[in-house]
């Protein structure tokens, strides 16, 4: 019998200090720099608030954290729906002036692996610059470095909150080097295709109603002949 318990402590102990492992270590996770710092093509940025109360519109299944916004917006219970939420969100240009509107798509993906330090979702952007045209942006995202440095500590706070910095590239895919695929719709950006990155800049986080003070930014690169106004 001893021996039975030694082997299960064991076994335990070695799980337990692997899962500590994959929570600290700093290299499992997302970058902090774009990978669309050295591109050559021209860059716009789309900055947006990521505190759903702050958008036009956020909903969801309504079993979540976050509660859907404004009141009596539906709410997603169709099974093919259930785990996607959609938000409606205000985009500025990097001067801080309104540039337009963006619909994010985000459902969770099948290819998630915790002790992997993948905590993926499939997202997909459609945007709508006034004069210039639209776009749609197909990316996967990775939230494990969101879990494991704002949700998990807000958890563990005897406050139910987390406050602090935040700063990470969410994009990893689908391209190789860790961008989301860009295809324009219209106006300037019809028939283009390039890639893009979303970042993430936090600073508050409850548990009882999720993003407290939070920023994201869309950088798109732009290639000619097409030439959109930031």
């Amino acid at each position: 019998m001893k021996y039975a318990i030694s082997l299960l402590l064991g076994l335990v102990t070695g799980a337990a200090l692997f899962v500590t492992g994959v929570y600290h270590n700093p290299f499992v996770g997302n970058a902090s720099v774009s990978p669309l710092a050295v591109t050559n093509d021209r860059v716009i940025d789309l900055g947006f608030s990521a505190v759903p109360s702050n958008g036009l519109l956020h909903t969801n299944n309504g079993e979540t954290t976050i509660t859907p916004y404004p009141e009596r917006v539906a709410e997603l219970w169709e099974p093919a729906v259930y785990d996607t939420s959609v938000f409606v969100t205000r985009l500025e240009s990097g001067r801080g002036t309104d540039a337009g509107v963006g619909i994010k798509f985000l459902s969770k993906s099948e290819s998630t692996r915790l002790l992997k330090g993948q905590a993926i979702a499939n997202s997909a952007w459609h945007i709508y610059l006034p004069g210039q045209g639209t776009l749609m942006i197909d990316q996967t995202e990775n939230y494990w470095s969101y879990l494991r440095d704002i949700v998990i500590p807000a958890h563990l706070s005897s406050g139910d909150n987390w406050r602090g910095t935040f700063h990470r590239v969410m994009t990893n895919g689908p391209s190789a080097l860790g961008t989301a695929r860009v295809t324009g719709g219209s106006g300037l950006f019809a028939g283009m295709t390039s890639e893009s990155v979303e970042l993430l800049r936090a600073e508050g986080y409850s548990t009882r109603s999720g993003p407290v003070s939070m920023q994201g930014n869309l950088t798109l690169a732009i290639p000619s002949p097409a030439v959109a106004q930031d």
